[in-house]
């Protein structure tokens, strides 16, 4: 008689950071046209005005630019706070143990800002390569990859140049990791207690829409701030 083995799949803890950078190559274009909102001094604009700005200037590639630095972002920034966390929830849970949320949000804050600190040299170059097409050409940056971007900073501008919005970055970073990690858990243990939802697809499609969610309300206030202190010119903001 043929039996079945069926062993209990284990997440490694590199997995989301791998899938974010993955992620990362599909939602490029919008994350490019977020950066110009923020940044846009002009009359006011919407998504798709701002869409079809980039594209008449720079053709459909537009959308695409800087996706190198939004890769090199996500492997440094979002494997270091999935790491920290799954790693840790996992020495927690042992033995059965349920994680109270204060517990979540508290590991998930100091992942966060550990992520963020760790990504935040991609994350300027991301902002600058994005923004690139809107300065005027003597003024652009030109770089040609995220790691010739990261060269040049450090070469030109100094090491602790390429830190320059770390602490909005961090801050972002813990918003966005409690909304996103600490929610997601949070709220997949709540809807497994309604007896409507089973551990399959649809519940953790459902956890991670509402957990993305309470990240983005949390966080675009930090965004706007982080992304303006990275483009700006040297010198106009004194805060790291």
């Amino acid at each position: 008689m043929a039996t079945t083995d069926k062993t209990k799949r284990v997440g490694k803890w590199y997995f989301g950071g791998v899938a974010s950078a993955m992620a990362a190559c599909c939602t490029h274009p919008l994350d490019l046209l977020k950066v110009h909102l923020q940044t846009h001094q002009g009359p006011k604009m919407g998504l798709v005005q701002m869409g079809v700005k980039v594209v008449k200037t720079d053709r459909i590639f537009g959308l695409y630019n800087g996706l190198s630095a939004s890769v090199l972002r996500q492997l440094t920034y979002s494997m270091t706070r999935f790491a920290i966390y799954e790693t840790v929830k996992k020495e927690l849970t042992k033995d059965n143990r349920n994680m109270p949320v204060y517990e979540k949000i508290g590991l998930a804050a100091f992942a966060g800002a550990c992520g963020g600190l760790v990504g935040t040299p991609a994350d300027l170059i991301n902002v600058r390569m994005q923004n690139d097409i809107r300065l005027p050409p003597a003024e652009r940056r030109n770089y040609k990859h995220a790691i010739d971007g990261l060269y040049r900073v450090v070469r030109f501008e100094g090491p602790l140049k390429s830190f320059n919005g770390a602490t909005m970055a961090s801050s972002r970073a813990v918003c966005v990791t409690v909304g996103q990690l600490a929610g997601y858990d949070t709220v997949k243990n709540m809807l497994l207690v309604t007896g409507f939802f089973e551990d399959n697809i649809q519940l953790h499609l459902t956890s991670s829409t509402l957990a993305g969610m309470m990240a983005t309300l949390l966080t675009q206030p930090l965004d706007v701030m982080k992304t303006r202190m990275m483009n700006a010119a040297p010198g106009y903001y004194n805060v790291r």
